[in-house]
């Protein structure tokens, strides 16, 4: 039967307690809150996958349903030992998925009216992507930026960087000095550690609070399950290797599960080499040569292979460790360990900057970027008169990054080092009362910085000290409260509201010992409402609608108020205490219609920012520019200007042309423009991507191409066009973004359900291209292969 696979044999059949035992049928794993129908006895499985049903004759036949997967039905089960196993095949459009906003409860997709995409373990195995950045880009919703091949700046909807909010297992990253520009903290995350990926698009800020404002990337690392008998040992791993940049990584992953404690461990290195661009496409684009630094002097090399990116590898390690405790029926705690760090990061947009007709830049490089994060989660599952569940989270992050950069030619060497610690807590829980669902909680952060300037002669050691890129010491702290009601009034109607209040402040003393401010503090307190409200529609004959508006906000943290730093060549951010919080009021319209062999999504969306803040022309001590770094530099802050607008639609849809083969297409439209008719810096490019997936039995193949369309230079945003070293000329001799396409293949053959071979070739006519907005050029035809295990 194509639903179902039995795999064991009939022995006996009775009235005492049997087991089935739930799994998916493409990787072997559990299939939890699976529910197994006999007459008008329900059963459900739990996180192994297994069931124990008491007092029931099988063979009258059951009826297995899970969420993302067809129906079973076994008329004559066949078990062994008492027991029955059935791999069921998950849904080709992923149909009814269950998704678990900001880690704290569980709905339908088609129940939440907001726009939410998950991307599932399946997808992760089958994408193989190098970092988290390319995992969330493989979707064609999220389209990432690059400086540096080290980096990945995901664009959600117009907002990047720190308008847009990470969280990790109900834990935010997000701290006190993720920047507004470029961004690329999400390569901490190992994507080898990962189950899922969820995205919220839009406003997030009742669920999650501050700087969720263009969406949510919500990761849930892998959870180790507990064992129903005795002990297990489980071992995974994988091996990858990718032409373009020589990438070698290497994956080890260890499951011990017990009765009441199971265990997870995940052990990741990466090399990453010089990264090779294509063959095809504009000559701007190629390193035709760069510097070399001796202990005679600086001096420039031409490059052999200008395809080649000279000085753009580098090296990541990351390390995950879980602990589960099943304290007792209700009780269960959970502990991580989370640690990653990398080598040097070459930055390569400035490497390849030129000052006249010579590279500027000797070294520009980012130190090692360190986190690490120790998280405690203690939930409560027994109902009471406060509470259906109630899960605790407890965490601790520290960060090390750091900045180093020295002009061709010079001596010394600029280093700015920054150390944050972050402490949070956040208490969630929810309450079924008829047909109403009431979800509340508490949440609190605690960020301290410490930043540290120095400048160093390379060839005699000495240190002297610089001004530090933000004041030492700062803090900053939130302390939030949400309430959301669900109410489902009958079967076609489902409605979420719901309200957060937050409250920021932040603290800092500003050195005046290399720069003369006008102020010597900075103590901004401001709290902020937001709403968000939405009903989702099913008429039937698989149809679902929906609309929903919401409020979303952002608080200044420090590095909006206080930093100094040289934004591109001649300009220089500088501290303004005075900035407020930003407001997004947005509202979004879904129709959507599916069936098991064809899928059609449309959504659109509009949304308003107030009080935006921007980058904008300014003055210090009365005077627009200053000596910076041996140069005068225009004087510029972060101010809050009057409004943006940013409105678009995204269209997704899937038919399965014949049994195994599915057609999938989406594309995205986004427009925005501020006060003054500019364009905003992140808004990508209008894209389309189109996959055509075969899949049977033990083989899936993804043929699959991408598209990306022009932006001209009117199109350009201001602070795009004041940096043509990383764009193609146009016919005027103006910077603009030209449009590219690649044609792409995956395959993945499961010799067994212990070992899996993949194998890709991306970018197949070699294409040089260079995605919107970034440093590094895209890699050209680029052969992947990886071999995974379980065991």
């Amino acid at each position: 039967m194509r639903y179902i696979l039995v795999v064991l044999v009939l022995f006996t059949i009775n009235l005492k307690a049997q087991v089935v035992k739930v799994f998916d049928r493409t990787n072997g794993k559990p299939v939890n809150d699976a529910q197994i129908t006999l007459s008008d006895k329900i059963f459900v499985t739990n996180e192994q996958g297994i069931a124990i049903l008491q007092n029931v004759n099988v063979s009258d036949g059951i009826i297995i349903t899970a969420v993302g997967y067809e129906k079973a039905i076994i008329n004559n089960p066949m078990l062994e030992n008492d027991t029955l196993f059935v791999g069921l095949v998950p849904n080709i459009f992923d149909i009814g998925e269950v998704v678990i906003l900001g880690n704290k409860w569980e709905q339908k997709t088609d129940e939440v009216p907001i726009t939410v995409r998950t991307v599932p373990i399946s997808d992760i195995d089958m994408t193989n992507p190098q970092t988290s950045a390319d995992l969330l880009g493989n979707n064609g919703h999220v389209f990432i930026q690059k400086s540096q091949l080290g980096g990945g700046s995901p664009m959600i909807r117009g907002f990047a960087a720190n308008h847009i909010l990470i969280v990790v297992d109900g834990i935010r990253m997000n701290n006190a000095i993720y920047r507004s520009g470029n961004l690329q903290n999400v390569i901490s995350i190992d994507p080898n550690s990962l189950d899922e990926v969820e995205v919220v698009f839009g406003p997030g800020s009742v669920i999650y609070g501050s700087d969720a404002l263009g969406g949510v990337m919500d990761f849930h690392t892998k959870i180790p399950h507990f064992s129903e008998d005795k002990i297990s040992l489980h071992t995974s791993g994988l091996l990858r290797f990718s032409s373009a940049d020589n990438e070698k990584t290497t994956n080890l992953n260890f499951t011990i599960s017990a009765k009441k404690i199971a265990s997870f461990t995940s052990f990741s290195f990466s090399d990453f080499g010089d990264m090779k661009m294509g063959s095809y496409g504009p000559d701007e684009y190629l390193r035709p040569e760069y510097v070399v630094v001796t202990e005679n002097g600086d001096y420039i090399e031409p490059n052999i292979d200008p395809q080649v990116q000279k000085f753009s590898g580098y090296k990541a390690y990351n390390f995950l460790q879980k602990l589960n405790f099943k304290i007792s029926e209700n009780w269960k705690a959970k502990y991580g360990f989370y640690f990653s760090t990398t080598s040097n990061i070459p930055r390569y947009d400035r490497l390849i900057q030129y000052k006249g007709s010579t590279l500027k830049y000797a070294q520009w490089y980012y130190g090692p970027q360190k986190w690490m994060m120790n998280r405690l989660a203690v939930e409560n599952s027994s109902s009471n008169a406060v509470y259906d569940n109630l899960k605790i989270n407890f965490a601790w992050q520290d960060y090390t990054e750091s900045r180093h950069d020295r002009k061709f030619g010079k001596d010394e060497i600029r280093e700015r080092t920054e150390h944050l610690s972050v402490y949070s807590v956040n208490l969630n829980a929810f309450k079924n009362i008829n047909k109403f669902t009431l979800y509340y909680g508490i949440e609190g952060n605690y960020n301290i910085v410490h930043s540290v300037g120095q400048k160093r002669n390379i060839y005699t050691g000495e240190i002297e000290s610089y001004a530090s890129r933000y004041p030492d010491g700062s803090q900053y702290s939130n302390a939030d409260a949400y309430l959301m009601l669900r109410y489902v009034p009958n079967s076609k109607i489902i409605i979420n509201t719901g309200t957060r209040y937050s409250y920021v402040n932040a603290f800092a003393k500003f050195d005046t010992t290399f720069y003369h401010f006008p102020f010597l503090t900075l103590d901004y307190g401001q709290g902020a409402f937001t709403y968000s409200a939405g009903v989702s529609f099913l008429p039937g004959n698989n149809w679902n609608l929906a609309i929903n508006t919401a409020s979303g906000f952002r608080a200044p943290n420090i590095d909006d108020f206080s930093k100094v730093f040289d934004s591109e060549p001649g300009n220089v951010i500088v501290p303004n205490p005075n900035l407020k919080s930003e407001y997004l009021y947005d509202v979004d319209f879904r129709i959507r219609n599916e069936t098991s062999h064809y899928f059609f999504s449309l959504t659109s969306f509009f949304s308003y920012l107030d009080n935006a803040i921007v980058r904008s022309d300014y003055t210090l001590n009365g005077q627009d520019s200053i000596i910076y770094d041996g140069t005068m530099s225009k004087v510029e802050a972060l101010v809050n200007t009057g409004y943006a607008v940013i409105y678009g639609m995204e269209l997704e849809a899937g038919v399965e042309i014949v049994k195994n083969l599915i057609l999938k297409y989406s594309t995205t439209t986004i427009i925005g423009h501020d006060d003054k008719n500019n364009s905003i810096r992140h808004i990508p490019p209008y894209n389309a991507l189109a996959h055509l997936i075969y899949s049977k039995g033990k083989i899936k193949t993804d043929l699959f191409a991408v598209y990306n369309a022009e932006i001209p230079y009117d199109y350009l945003a201001p602070s795009e066009r004041a940096k043509p070293h990383i764009y193609a000329v146009d016919n005027n001799g103006n910077p603009y973004c030209p449009q590219w396409w690649t044609l792409n293949f995956r395959l993945q053959y499961r010799f067994a359900d212990y070992l899996h071979l993949n194998f890709g070739v991306e970018n197949i006519f070699d294409k040089r291209y260079r995605p919107y907005s970034s440093g590094i050029v895209a890699p050209g035809r680029n052969f992947v292969f990886s071999v995974k295990f379980n065991m």
